[in-house]
């Protein structure tokens, strides 16, 4: 990979502030957030994101019964090695385009004649992705703290309760939110030693404690299906959900690349050091949790499986500590998620491209756009709604985000790759090896967003198992092409309406 491009040939000396807003006008965007994440905040808000304490631990359960370990362990290392790839393709057009729309402006900026279609379509998947990473990140928070809640007293939550919890999480997301990037920045910086220290403590004690552990033969070839479908290929094809949702949400690097400082070279390394320090990290804690395992069916059935494992291998109270950790975590995941979609609605908004936009776009006293976030729990709280009937609505809530966001990544790499030689790389670049890293990532895009829109379980027609993800992409895209005459037309060029909505973006919001 190559640091240096036309760009960064060319770039003044001045101070990285400077530089910074100098190159944000030089593509169109008029300046308008606190610029105060240094490029480790910006890493952390990606891993934070990511979050293998909330993505593997909340879909464990249906890990187990969707392979199994043999599917859950090289699941990971498989397709971990694959998102790597898209990582790399987005970082390079990241550089390029350092700004808090992202995708639907890289995208808009590489799409040619037809930019202004490719910038809606990209930005309202993206912004589909987002919102469902909250839904998944907090309801799967609430489940997990529903469970602790259990073990302390004789309380067992109900959907109805979950769902209370789910809300309360929620707002406490919003009402940190409103208070500055540097309070973002700050739990994210903490979110990374909690990840990072909670994965060697829950794997030390389960190495450490029980007296009894499955065999390396069991934790990376026991093949386990309770879906009701017979192909076992079919099977492990759809166990990648696991990995697929908790890689998910790098993105954040880039829709916070406005608040960082030289954002063209540290939102690039952010995407890429979230996903490989993610990578090695979650692959330790996958191993370490099947290698505890005591009864299998029991645990791959219970509402919360890591809960089940954790008491099962440790006891009660081990089990609380070890479950404690893992809800810090994730809360501190949805605050990032929350965060980075809040970016993504005001940024789209900025463009002119939803509508209401006037009042999304508006910022507050720390240049927070504060209805932006609320517009951004208060969909994601509807989207876990179908909970209170549909058992199984979890799982496509899931799905929603992964297929919701990975065709946004993929679409400006696409993008980047059909362009060729016109496209001019910013100072973090791949060099000659843009090309074939960027088809290889669509492909794997590609076969991905059709693995999830699969039925989970059988019976597929069932209301309990049906998988209304699809409905949801489907449902979205119908949504961009009928509000496309009335806002998609006039959304862009992305400078004019940047520099148009930048005489709103400062009115105090209460």
């Amino acid at each position: 990979m190559s640091a240096s491009s036309p760009t960064s040939a060319s770039r003044p000396p001045r101070s990285t502030a400077q530089y910074d807003e100098e190159l944000l006008r030089r593509i169109g965007v008029q300046p308008v957030l606190a610029r105060r994440m240094s490029g480790f905040g910006n890493f952390a808000i990606s891993f934070s994101i990511i979050s293998i304490l909330s993505g593997c631990m909340t879909l464990f359960g249906n890990g187990m019964g969707t392979g199994g370990p043999a599917v859950m362990i090289w699941g990971w290392v498989g397709v971990g090695a694959l998102v790597l790839l898209v990582g790399l393709g987005l970082a390079e057009v990241t550089s390029a385009y350092p700004t808090a729309g992202a995708l639907f402006f890289m995208a808009e900026r590489l799409g040619g004649t037809r930019g202004r279609a490719w910038g809606w379509v990209t930005g309202w998947l993206n912004l589909l992705g987002l919102l469902g990473a909250i839904a998944g990140i907090d309801y799967g928070a609430a489940q997990f703290t529903g469970a602790l809640i259990a073990m302390r007293s004789t309380f067992i939550p109900d959907e109805y309760s979950t769902l209370g919890i789910y809300a309360a999480i929620l707002l406490l997301h919003a009402l940190l939110n409103l208070f500055g990037v540097r309070v973002l920045d700050l739990f994210n910086r903490v979110s990374v030693v909690w990840h990072l220290a909670g994965v060697a403590l829950i794997v030390a004690v389960l190495v450490a404690v029980p007296t009894q552990h499955q065999s390396v033969s069991f934790v990376l070839t026991h093949y386990v299906n309770t879906t009701g479908f017979h192909s076992a290929v079919y099977v492990s094809a759809i166990g990648l959900l696991l990995a697929g949702y908790t890689f998910s949400g790098y993105d954040a690097s880039a829709h916070l690349s406005e608040e960082t400082e030289h954002a063209a070279v540290a939102a690039p390394k952010g995407i890429i050091r979230a996903i490989w320090t993610s990578w090695i990290a979650g692959a330790v804690l996958i191993a370490g949790m099947l290698y505890a395992i005591r009864d299998y069916d029991v645990e791959a059935a219970a509402a919360v499986a890591p809960a089940q494992i954790f008491t099962d291998a440790l006891g009660p109270n081990w089990a609380q500590a070890l479950l404690a950790v893992v809800i810090v975590a994730q809360l501190c995941c949805g605050l990032a998620a929350t965060g980075s979609a809040s970016r993504m609605v005001f940024a789209f908004s900025r463009s002119g491209a939803m509508p209401g936009s006037g009042l999304w776009r508006r910022t507050n006293r720390h240049k927070v756009p504060v209805n932006a976030v609320w517009l951004a729990i208060g969909v994601a709280f509807a989207l876990a709604l179908p909970s209170l009937w549909n058992p199984t609505a979890y799982n496509a809530v899931v799905a929603i985000n992964v297929i919701g966001i990975t065709p946004a990544y993929a679409i400006p790499i696409w993008l980047r790759v059909r362009a060729g030689s016109k496209f001019v790389p910013g100072e973090w670049s791949l060099g000659r090896w843009g090309r074939p890293i960027g088809i290889t990532a669509v492909i794997w895009v590609v076969a991905e967003t059709v693995l999830f829109c699969l039925p989970q379980t059988r019976p597929v027609w069932s209301w309990t198992h049906f998988n209304y993800a699809p409905v949801a992409l489907l449902a979205v895209l119908l949504l961009a092409a009928a509000l496309w005459p009335r806002w998609g037309r006039r959304a862009g060029d992305s400078a004019t309406a940047a520099l148009e909505a930048d005489k709103f973006s400062d009115i105090p919001v209460i």
